[in-house]
């Protein structure tokens, strides 16, 4: 069955059980059984046996519940609110899927940057934010206050979910051996070494952890007044939070327009470096670069400029460079012959600016070119500058940041044609549409199944949905992730962890000034410090860990699972044992 049949189908059960009536039979006794008591079919003297006594899971004959727009059905039992959950929350999960969906359809077809880094990542949010947004409208409000718990349950719960269930279960699913401290892509032979096996990112995911780490900081703003044992600052601090919350998602969708820019930027110099690096490599197997004082060797940088020079006129030329560079052996790394003969005339051709190099300008440019790589280089591991390992150490260097950048505008993926790129923006536009519909009128219902749900188990809203309401609005990118990281390569796990950690950004800033929107707005009070608590010590820890390491051992996937389990408890301990909130 298709999705949209599915839904369809989902869509129309509710509204014909929002239609239906029942009576409920009650055993009673003939001594108690009044005129309010009777029931239309004259069944109102029953004998003792019990088996016509119903709906046992009832949570109290005075329960009441109002229906959604008029319609949607409701319930005050246990297995009916459960199962309303799970409905609702499977369409919160197609909402999710499509929007995710068409977000990926439309940023293939125009490229990340004004829709990519603007329009694109508030679409990933919008689920999310549209429970939080719904959970605070509603009703007066003390019942707002009460329901607004569903929303930081939400926040919270997603938040944690996101960086510690599905964080670990990628390190998993993704886990390669270990060489060097590198995982190597597609080598998955030493199991479950926890040591011997894991992941690695490059460095613009440990980037994108930064990011994630510093995104907390409207949390802290808001807890300020509280930690102070201040009252009269608390809706000041909101505001606060709000204003800062709301300018860092506006500059993270700035940075995310800029991003790809300054990726190309950062790999292109790293190549440059590199082909700095092989031709000084290729240059001192004609003798050595350095004399025994560590100063450039003028002899033999001279008789490298008359072998680059074919025509023997003085100058070298772009033809000439491009031979040479042709002829020099670079290893893995590719580049743009044309791009790098362009960068070396400027690196040289600074004296005359005559678009060809003499070799005065020549001896010049190889000298920077040596004292930078003396810089990147152990020289204190050869002092007398016998082995030149300061050139091997600089290569070796340039490779690594290489690694680390990622593989530039390689692609597991298979784009589109020109074609079909018509159909695709429509179909992409129609995917987010109906994803923010659906969205938008099931959130609310969500909400007040979840509010009845507790009411009807005694739970408190806030684990109802710190546990099960981000399952159904994360499941899309929980799904996506897990299948990046299975194909067990550096590039996908980058992408993978960098989608992890965007996802959580976005939770800190767009739905955090949703949610505190709605609390100044309406008036609320700002009473969350244990969920507060949780979010800041699992995206700190999380965020360290992402930061400064780019290379994840499988040990590390099970700080992340543990951390999970410890977020529940630390909020029911801090609220229900110290009274927190």
């Amino acid at each position: 069955m298709s999705t949209t049949l599915r839904f369809t189908f989902l869509l129309l059960a509710l509204i014909l059980c929002g239609q239906a009536h029942s009576r409920i039979i009650i055993r009673q006794s003939p001594s108690s059984t009044s005129s309010s008591d009777l029931v239309s079919d004259g069944v109102h003297r029953l004998p003792e046996p019990t088996y016509l006594s119903l709906n046992p899971f009832s949570s109290g004959s005075e329960s009441t519940c109002e229906q959604t727009y008029g319609f949607l059905p409701c319930t005050t039992t246990i297995l009916g609110n459960l199962f309303l959950i799970i409905v609702y929350g499977y369409l919160m999960y197609l909402a999710a899927t499509y929007l995710s969906g068409g977000s990926e359809l439309l940023l293939e077809i125009l490229g990340p940057g004004i829709v990519g880094g603007l329009f694109l990542p508030a679409l990933g949010a919008l689920p999310d934010a549209m429970l939080i947004l719904v959970s605070g409208l509603s009703g007066s409000k003390e019942t707002a206050q009460s329901q607004v718990a569903v929303g930081m349950g939400l926040l919270a719960g997603s938040t944690v979910m996101l960086l510690t269930v599905i964080w670990g279960t990628c390190v998993l699913v993704g886990k390669c051996d270990l060489e060097g401290g590198i995982a190597k892509d597609s080598k998955d032979t030493k199991g479950f070494s926890l040591t011997g096996s894991g992941v690695s990112t490059d460095i613009w995911t440990s980037y994108a952890a930064r990011i994630m780490a510093v995104s907390v900081f409207p949390f802290l703003i808001v807890q300020l007044p509280q930690l102070l044992n201040s009252t009269s600052g608390r809706h000041l601090a909101v505001l606060i939070g709000l204003i800062v919350s709301f300018s860092l998602f506006v500059s993270y969708c700035l940075y995310q327009v800029f991003q790809p820019w300054v990726q190309k930027r950062r790999l292109d110099y790293v190549k440059h470096k590199h082909v700095i690096s092989g031709i000084l490599q290729h240059a001192n197997a004609l003798g050595r670069l350095l004399n025994e004082e560590g100063e450039p060797n003028i002899e033999v940088i001279k008789k490298l400029f008359q072998i680059i020079d074919e025509n023997n006129n003085g100058f070298l030329s772009t033809h000439e460079l491009r031979a040479w560079i042709i002829g020099i052996r670079f290893g893995e790394i590719d580049f743009d012959k044309n791009d790098a003969v362009e960068k070396l005339m400027k690196d040289f051709d600074t004296i005359l600016n005559d678009l060809q190099i003499d070799e005065r300008e020549f001896i010049a440019g190889i000298t920077r070119w040596l004292n930078e790589a003396k810089r990147s280089g152990d020289i204190s591991a050869d002092p007398g500058h016998q082995k030149m390992n300061f050139l091997n150490d600089f290569h070796e260097h340039t490779k690594q940041e290489h690694d680390l950048l990622g593989m530039g505008n390689q692609s597991d993926e298979v784009v589109e044609g020109a074609a079909e790129a018509k159909w695709t923006t429509i179909k992409a536009v129609l995917m987010l549409m109906l994803g923010t519909a659906i969205a938008a009128v099931f959130a609310d219902p969500l909400v007040d199944v979840v509010d009845n749900f507790s009411d009807a188990t005694s739970i408190p809203t806030f684990f109802i949905s710190f546990i099960a309401l981000p399952v159904a609005t994360n499941s899309s990118e929980a799904v996506s992730a897990i299948i990046f990281a299975s194909r067990k390569k550096r590039r996908t796990a980058s992408l993978t962890y960098s989608e992890i950690y965007g996802a959580v950004t976005m939770n800190n800033v767009l739905c955090l000034s949703v949610f505190l929107a709605l609390v100044y707005v309406r008036g609320l009070t700002w009473d969350f410090s244990a969920e507060v608590l949780v979010i800041l010590i699992v995206c700190i820890v999380m965020g360290l860990l992402g930061s400064f390491r780019t290379t994840f051992p499988l040990w590390t996937s099970f700080v992340a699972f543990l951390l999970y389990p410890f977020s529940i408890v630390l909020v029911y301990v801090l609220d229900y044992f110290f009274g927190w909130s």
